[in-house]
C-alpha cells in the first residue's frame, strides 16, 4: 500500500503527464488516500481532466475537488499568484536582495522577512508589493543590516558627514541605541539638518532616526 506522500508524487506525476491540464497552478494533499485538488484551472474542461488524471491513479480512495475556475481575462488575486508576482517584480528590482526576502501571502494580506542591508531596501520592499492588485495590506518585519554593529554603523555615518560639502561635521553628533540612531548639535540652517537626516539613513541597519539638531 503506498504512503501518502508516495500517492501524492504519483498524483502529481500523472498531472503533469496529462497533455490537456496545466499543473503548475494545481496543489495536491492526500491524507489516508484522500487526494485534496485545489488551485485553479482555465476551464471547467481542464477541472474535469484533472479530477480524471487523478482519480486514475492506483491507491486514490477518492477525491476531494476544489479547483477553481479562472479565465484568462481575470484579475490574477489568488494568493498564489499575488506571490509569484510578488516574486517576480523582486527579481525585475535592482535594488532588493530577492534571495533574502521570503514572501508569504494569505487572503491578500503579504508577509515579508528575511533581511536587507539598508533600510530604503527595506521600504522599496513595501512599495513594490503595495503596487500588486489584489494585495490588502503589508506586514513587514524585514531586518535592517543584520550583522552590522552600531559601533561600525556609527562611523559610517560620521565618515558620510565628513564628506558632506554643504554640513560641519564638527557640529553634529551621532549617538547609536540599538538601530537606532540619535543626532544632536547645532547647525546653522535646515538645510544641513537635512543633509545629516539624509546620510544616516544612508548607513546600513538604521531603522530609526532621532533628530535632535538645534538650528541656532
Amino acid at each position: 500500500m503506498k504512503s501518502d506522500s508516495e500517492l501524492q508524487r504519483d498524483v502529481l506525476a500523472e498531472l503533469k503527464w496529462e497533455p490537456s491540464v496545466d499543473h503548475a497552478d494545481i496543489g495536491v494533499s492526500v491524507t489516508d488516500g484522500v487526494v485534496t485538488l485545489s488551485g485553479h484551472v482555465k476551464s471547467y474542461a481542464e477541472k474535469l481532466a484533472a479530477e480524471h488524471a487523478a482519480s486514475r491513479v492506483a491507491g486514490v480512495k477518492a477525491i476531494a475537488q476544489e479547483l477553481k475556475i479562472r479565465f484568462a481575462s481575470d484579475p490574477k488575486t489568488a494568493d498564489d499568484e499575488i506571490a509569484k508576482r510578488i516574486l517576480d517584480m523582486f527579481r525585475w528590482n535592482a535594488v532588493l536582495p530577492e534571495e533574502r526576502i521570503k514572501v508569504k501571502v494569505e487572503h491578500g494580506w503579504v508577509s515579508l522577512t528575511g533581511n536587507v542591508d539598508w533600510n530604503y531596501q527595506s521600504r522599496e520592499a513595501s512599495k513594490v508589493v503595495s503596487m500588486i492588485s489584489g494585495v490588502v495590506g503589508v506586514s513587514n518585519t524585514l531586518q535592517v543590516g543584520k550583522g552590522t554593529s552600531p559601533a561600525e554603523v556609527r562611523k559610517l555615518i560620521e565618515d558620510a558627514f565628513r564628506r558632506q560639502a554643504d554640513l560641519d561635521a564638527r557640529a553634529v553628533t551621532v549617538t547609536m541605541d540599538g538601530s537606532k540612531v540619535k543626532l544632536g548639535g547645532n547647525v546653522h540652517g535646515w538645510h544641513e539638518r537635512q543633509v545629516a537626516e539624509r546620510a544616516a539613513w544612508s548607513a546600513p541597519g538604521v531603522t530609526q532616526i532621532e533628530d535632535q539638531i538645534r538650528i541656532v
